[in-house]
């Protein structure tokens, strides 16, 4: 059981003891810090929430809305929803914030509010702590019963999300209905299965959908890896689809399945995707520093400016701020289209990604032969109270100064033939040993060769 109060959110698992465990407590003291905030922030008292279909939505969601209500503020709630469908919301109705209910790709027992600013995006660090403060200190104002906010909800915003989709330029609709594409989609009992056949229809795609009843009870682990699509590369096969697609509960993260069952895979959903838009028009790209290398080559070979972030959705974004990146992402399948709203969107990415394999004329498989093939290796070291991660890594930048490195998130060093990120984790006790090399030993012996480094500089420090 755990709870985890962080500057992006609060996330933990049902049931347990209040204080330790995601419980009504819990739920109501972070859902009024993060009031007090927006109240202090903006003095915009509406707020726009939404939830994925786990099962402890409804409870969490009553909560939530409950207690905006006792402190004066007017709530729109779009019920069932995606993450990037409330990102969109939130603009869209002028709102102060937003509140995700969903904890993502985590398994049924967790639940996690998600807050975002004005702008349909997710808080800055700076903001987060502030709503960490406002939960320690309690100073939280509640409303008089003549003051009460007004509650209403709107179930319009999956067809308004999608109409903006197909208003892009980038999504070739009439391309995608001539190749008239098949597809199997895993919905994971959640609101995937909401949003996605809307999408394809409009497209003027043949579906077949997997668990596609939007009721929690996830049939596999909800995380879009290859071990958990085995029954999704299987009903490609026996349908006959062009494609596979899997998101996550809150679709944010787009994972493709080729038309032999074949994994395309998800650090290779932005690729492909930046590969089309970059065809079309000149731009910057950004992924986080544990993304695949191949959007690098791709950038690269179109001409442009590649950056890396470090690690969190929130940063990603602000790196493509900053370079003014056309499109970007993270490597988990998270498409940022900066042109529809700054916030992971599998749905889009469904869209430009079907443009592209409709454009290029190719199947899913000819497609991925046409990118740099690259592995990733994922690793990670327990932490213990006596490890100290700050000198540590210190250690290992200081061992590979004559190498590319970046420090700003952990130690990142780039070898010619691939690279290895050590970070320390924000949501376990462990540090992240990421590598990447062109064939899976490779990467494998690369992340060795970093753990050897880390345990001698663990002996040395324990022998001084």
């Amino acid at each position: 059981m755990a709870l985890i109060k962080s500057i992006s959110g609060i996330r933990g698992t049902i049931g347990g003891a209040a204080g330790a465990n995601l419980t009504p407590q819990d739920i109501v003291e972070c859902t009024a810090a993060f009031g007090q905030w927006v109240i202090e922030k903006t003095n915009n008292y509406k707020i726009v929430i939404g939830r994925d279909a786990r099962i402890s939505g409804e409870i969490v969601n009553n909560l939530v809305v409950n207690t905006l209500l006792c402190m004066g503020f007017d709530v729109v709630d779009l019920g069932l929803s995606t993450t990037p469908t409330v990102e969109i919301a939130v603009p869209e109705e002028q709102a102060g914030a937003g509140i995700i209910i969903t904890a993502s790709h985590n398994p049924a027992q967790w639940n996690a509010l998600k807050f975002l600013n004005h702008k349909g995006e997710f808080i800055s660090a700076a903001d987060g702590a502030s709503v960490l403060s406002n939960i320690e200190s309690g100073n939280i104002n509640y409303v008089s019963v003549d003051k009460l906010g007004e509650y209403k909800t709107d179930n319009s915003y999956f067809k308004k999300h999608i109409d903006k989709i197909l208003r892009l330029d980038l999504v070739n609709a009439q391309a995608i209905r001539e190749r008239r594409f098949k597809v199997a989609v895993d919905c994971i009992n959640s609101t995937g299965s909401l949003a996605i056949p809307l999408l394809l229809k409009k497209l003027g795609c043949e579906y077949v959908l997997l668990n596609d009843e939007p009721n929690g009870h996830f049939a596999h682990n909800p995380e879009p890896l290859p071990e958990n699509l085995v029954d999704l590369s299987n009903a490609i096969v026996e349908h006959g689809a062009d494609l596979g697609i899997s998101v996550d509960p809150d679709v944010d993260r787009l994972a493709l399945v080729c038309e032999d069952g074949s994994m395309f895979g998800e650090e290779y959903t932005l690729v492909a995707v930046a590969d089309y838009i970059l065809g079309i028009t000149p731009g910057n790209t950004v992924s986080n520093l544990s993304s695949t290398r191949a959007l690098r080559d791709v950038t690269l070979k179109h001409g442009q400016s590649y950056s890396a972030s470090a690690v969190g959705e929130v940063n990603v974004v602000q790196m493509m701020k900053d370079t003014n990146a056309i499109i970007g992402g993270e490597g988990n399948g998270g498409i940022i289209l900066p042109e529809l709203h700054y916030g992971r969107d599998a749905l889009v990415g469904i869209a430009l990604f079907l443009s592209h394999l409709a454009k290029s004329g190719k199947t899913a498989t000819q497609l991925k032969k046409t990118y740099p093939k690259y592995t990733i290796s994922k690793n990670k070291i327990q932490l213990t109270p006596e490890i100290d991660v700050d000198f540590l890594l210190k250690q290992i930048a200081e061992k590979y100064k004559n190498e590319e490195l970046n420090t700003i998130d952990g130690v990142k060093i780039d070898f010619a033939e691939g690279w290895v990120h050590l970070r320390k984790s924000n949501t376990e006790p462990i540090i992240r040993i990421y590598s990447e090399s062109k064939s899976k030993t490779a990467a494998e012996k690369m992340a060795k060769m970093i753990q050897k480094d880390v345990d001698a500089i663990l002996r040395q420090t324990a022998v001084s």
